[in-house]
């Protein structure tokens, strides 16, 4: 081979040492970043962690009767109460219930002091940019309501009036909707709870109280202080449990749990000792 076949036979041979090198270094730069963005996937260990604690903590208004409230003997019972304990008991674990400020609970829910808002906790576009539902099991209405004994029986009646709500709940999101009902009213009040709006109705502080429904006709029908609701409705809304967004299993295993109960009749049992029929909407 001469001089200059030999020079032209090492170039090439060098030029392919660089090509295999640098498929090669691409390759493993390719697989790198592929295992580093694998690790940056979070893993779902919600249920496992609910598991491993032994308990399911339970976020809720304690004065949202007949949802969640203390009773006489100061120990929350309630329709979701029965629900969630139903639940954990199926799932293996204790119920640990805790009460919350309601304008807090997206905050209690996303720092870990609860895995889940559950009480009367209605489902809307904007909470769920943020929280991750379960299936309905409920349906509610926004309602108004006012002294039995009042003169209101519209919402023109309530023109220049006081209405008093929760802060940061779906009555208020509710109003919020109907533009032309609330600029027409003097006052919005927001108070921590439907207790003490209804509490400002009877001693004459506010004029009427745009709340839920099931709770409306829980106060009528025990309370000894006579409640009526105007006949339009302000928003018709379903009822579920919340979850922090990443919290799939979690909620599917709550999800399935609710079902099974719906089959073999659990939640109409429930649901007859506080509404006197079923009401629920789970899917059977």
């Amino acid at each position: 081979m001469g001089k200059g076949r030999i020079i032209k036979a090492l170039a090439a041979a060098m030029a392919l040492t660089f090509l295999v090198a640098g498929c090669g270094a691409s390759g493993d730069s390719s697989k790198s970043s592929g295992t580093a963005a694998s690790s940056n996937i979070a893993v779902d260990e919600s249920w496992d962690k609910v598991k491993e604690k032994g308990e399911l903590v339970m976020g809720l208004d304690e004065n949202f009767p007949p949802m969640g409230f203390r009773d006489e003997d100061n120990n929350i019972v309630g329709y979701d109460l029965d629900l969630a304990k139903e639940v954990a008991s199926r799932l293996g674990v204790k119920l640990k219930v805790q009460p919350i400020n309601w304008d807090s609970k997206d905050q209690e829910l996303n720092t870990g002091n609860i895995d889940c808002i559950w009480n009367g906790f209605s489902i809307n576009e904007e909470r769920k940019e943020n929280i991750l539902f379960s299936d309905p099991y409920m349906k509610n209405n926004q309602v108004v309501v006012v002294m039995a004994d009042s003169e209101y029986n519209t919402f023109g009646d309530l023109k220049g009036k006081s209405v008093s709500l929760q802060a940061q709940s779906s009555a208020s999101d509710a109003l919020a909707k109907n533009a032309e009902f609330k600029n027409s009213l003097k006052d919005v009040i927001e108070l921590k709870d439907n207790t003490l709006c209804l509490m400002d109705l009877k001693t004459g502080n506010t004029d009427a109280v745009v709340m839920d429904e099931v709770v409306a006709r829980y106060q009528i029908q025990m309370n000894s202080e006579k409640y009526r609701m105007l006949g339009e409705s302000l928003a018709a809304e379903e009822y579920g449990v919340g979850f922090r967004k990443g919290d799939v299993k979690l909620m599917t295993k709550v999800n399935d749990t609710l079902k099974e109960m719906a089959k073999d009749g659990k939640i109409t049992e429930i649901s007859n000792k506080w509404f006197g029929k079923d009401i629920s909407i789970v899917e059977k």
